[in-house]
């Protein structure tokens, strides 16, 4: 899901990063509210574990690759999908400048991708579904899920912009290959790892009331 350079035109890589750049300074302004020093080690945890699965690619073709995100966990941790877009973008500055991962050019569009939508959408489905009386368990692995396979399209569909390839099989390809990393993945990991939190160290939890949303 990395976008290289080479594959979105300055133009309109351009145009990603203006996107992208208020929720990145709208992160930064949340962790100068919310972060303190009890914070802070959770935080970097969390970005080396998603730098770390990150790491893992699963070629899709086209020149494009698929892996988890993460950014629905740390938004659920911090009950702020802010937190997800802070720690993404911190990630994709490390790959992309350090170990030449993913563009510098289209680095907008990767944490608009990742960050944003996958963050916001994950998270505030998961908030849906626990209002609805969903359990915690449930409610996590469906909003990873989603969140991964949203911000997949995305992908498909500025590629599909950039004219790099056509849109409907851009669409299949990224769909079907998030849709699958996303329930044995993304999703599963998420939800055992949120379970796992809530019911052994729920104080890890900017929201203490999820632990009472775990199924036994």
């Amino acid at each position: 899901m990395h976008i290289p350079d080479s594959f979105i035109p300055l133009s309109q890589a351009i145009i990603y990063w203006i996107i992208a750049l208020p929720f990145i300074f709208m992160s930064i302004r949340w962790a100068g509210k919310e972060m303190d020093d009890t914070k802070v080690p959770i935080l970097a945890a969390l970005a080396a574990g998603i730098f770390a699965i990150q790491a893992l690619n699963i070629p899709i073709g086209m020149g494009t690759s698929g892996h988890m995100v993460g950014a629905t966990l740390v938004a659920i941790i911090f009950a702020s999908p802010w937190a997800g877009v802070l720690v993404l973008t911190l990630v994709l500055l490390v790959q992309g400048f350090v170990f030449a991962d993913g563009g510098i050019t289209t680095m907008g569009a990767n944490i608009l991708n990742m960050g944003v939508i996958s963050g916001f959408v994950g998270y505030y489905t998961f908030s849906v579904l626990m209002n609805s009386r969903l359990n915690l368990q449930i409610s996590s692995f469906v909003g990873a899920w989603l969140g991964l396979l949203v911000s997949a399209l995305a992908c498909a569909v500025q590629m599909y912009l950039a004219g790099t390839f056509p849109l409907v099989p851009g669409l299949i390809a990224m769909g079907t290959y998030h849709f699958i990393i996303g329930l044995i993945g993304e999703g599963l990991i998420t939800a055992v790892a949120i379970s796992a939190i809530a019911s052994s160290r729920p104080d890890l939890l900017e929201n203490k009331s999820l632990a009472r949303g775990v199924k036994t």
